[in-house]
């Protein structure tokens, strides 16, 4: 079997570094990633991926990266639930995070120019107009 997790994208907010009862070192993050195709308005969507790295990762993360920052993530899926004062339930799919690394220098971390160029960048695909992601083939085995 094979759990592995690579994704490349944008941190949503400022990495906020928090250790547990035992002093490990721990870091819940979400990353965006931007869909390949544009909608049928024109927009691209973007996926939003809950992620938590443990010790040095964790601080490595906490260091180098901020908001907006590109990032690199290697890791595993991970699903955990928990039940709250009230008794409810609640469910949560992760990554955990083994390695993580930069994707731009230092220089457009800094200034944001690989956003900017990323932002303006016309050259992925467009969607085709026929593509519906809806549609569900019944056909198929699984």
């Amino acid at each position: 079997m094979l759990n592995k997790a690579i994704l490349v994208g944008r941190l949503t907010k400022d990495p906020e570094l928090k250790s547990t009862g035992g002093g490990v070192s721990v870091l819940n993050f979400t990353v965006a990633i931007t869909r390949k195709y544009k909608d049928a308005n024109g927009e691209r969507q973007s996926d939003f991926v809950n992620c938590v790295a443990f010790r040095q990762t964790a601080e490595f993360i906490s260091n180098y990266f901020k908001k907006g920052n590109m990032i690199s993530i290697d890791g595993t899926i991970q699903t955990r639930t928990w039940d709250d004062g009230e008794g409810k339930r609640h469910y949560v799919t992760e990554v955990l995070v083994n390695d993580a690394g930069f994707i731009e220098s230092k220089r457009e971390m800094e200034s944001g120019g690989a956003a900017k160029k990323a932002a303006d960048s016309e050259e992925l695909p467009e969607m085709p107009a026929e593509f519906d992601a809806g549609a569900v083939d019944d056909d198929l085995p699984f």
